[in-house]
């Protein structure tokens, strides 16, 4: 028995130094894993997003994340030495053009350019991003109450603001602003109950990067876009959406980058990875505390009990 059982781990150690397996352990490359983009636009700086993974021994794919919309699949990402390109199509831009990316690794940071769907190039920069996995249970401090009822205290919109306090509600009475908390917060446990008229949509940004979707619903399959996604990134186990007009809520934890969500009452996202930003964020340093945002720039929206139970020592103010 002893001889076979050396005769076995020859055989292993011989396959795993055969040249197929020094192959594929060969083959993963320096520019895989996730990257927290800003691009310039226009001197403007924006977030976006990158995930280069490999496929088989060969092959580079991959997803992105631009300004808006959801994160793009890349089917295949071309590399050569310590440069890479990938194109994409075009989302809810309105030319259709395909968008065109390259990059260069430069020590342990990106740097590249990207044409656009509207033809402009424009310039980025990207450094990895950080695992966020939570090392420790975290112990929770008081509730903060966010909203209270008579003003827009503790919040500013992000450009001229249409959002009002109005009995007790906070109201966004058309498409215009988000609106930001002005405190920043880490680890944190949310609730927030929210209501809509058919056909209109907003969000919950946590730490004003990760968009839980808020959206009219009801009656379809769960989807990526739909109520209880993280917008483009994590699918919901269940469609808990209620009609148009009815008051719902969210119960939402979030822990490094693990979400858990409950949606009027029931689990549907139970702390699954959010691997990266999601479009429309406020800014791409995932390593930072962030604001809690509230969507206003698609449609009418009301939101009230918003309260926060921040994790201990983890609050930071601006």
């Amino acid at each position: 028995m002893k001889h076979l059982r050396l005769l076995r781990l020859a055989a292993l150690m011989a396959l795993a130094l055969s040249p197929f397996c020094l192959q594929a352990q060969m083959t993963r490359h320096a520019v895989e894993g996730r990257w927290d983009m800003m691009m310039n636009d226009e001197g403007v700086m924006r977030p976006s997003w990158l995930e280069i993974m490999h496929s088989g021994t060969h092959r580079l794919f991959g997803y992105f994340v631009g300004f808006g919309g959801s994160a793009r699949p890349v089917s295949k990402i071309e590399v050569s030495g310590n440069r890479f390109s990938f194109t994409v199509p075009p989302q809810w831009e309105q030319e259709d053009n395909d968008f065109v990316i390259e990059g260069t690794l430069q020590g342990d940071s990106l740097v590249g350019t990207m044409i656009g769907a509207d033809g402009k190039l424009r310039q980025w920069t990207a450094h990895r991003a950080p695992t966020l996995r939570p090392a420790a249970p975290v112990q929770w401090g008081k509730p903060i109450v966010l909203f209270n009822g008579k003003d827009l205290k503790g919040w500013h919109a992000t450009g001229a603001n249409q959002w009002e306090a109005k009995n007790g509600l906070l109201v966004n009475p058309r498409s215009g602003s988000n609106l930001v908390t002005d405190a920043t917060f880490t680890d944190f446990k949310l609730h927030i109950e929210f209501r809509y008229p058919a056909g209109s949509n907003s969000g919950v940004y946590l730490r004003g990067r990760y968009e839980v979707q808020v959206e009219d619903s009801y009656g379809k399959e769960p989807q990526k876009d739909l109520l209880g996604a993280v917008y483009g990134l994590i699918k919901p186990s269940a469609n808990v959406a209620k009609k148009p007009g009815e008051w719902q809520t969210y119960d939402i934890t979030l822990t490094g980058r693990y979400v858990t969500i409950v949606a009027n009452g029931k689990t549907i996202v139970c702390n699954q990875e959010i691997p990266g930003i999601t479009g429309g964020a406020l800014d791409s340093y995932e390593g930072k505390p962030g604001p809690i945002m509230l969507q206003g720039d698609h449609g009418e929206v009301e939101y009230r009990n918003i309260t926060l139970t921040p994790a201990l020592s983890r609050l930071v103010t601006r």
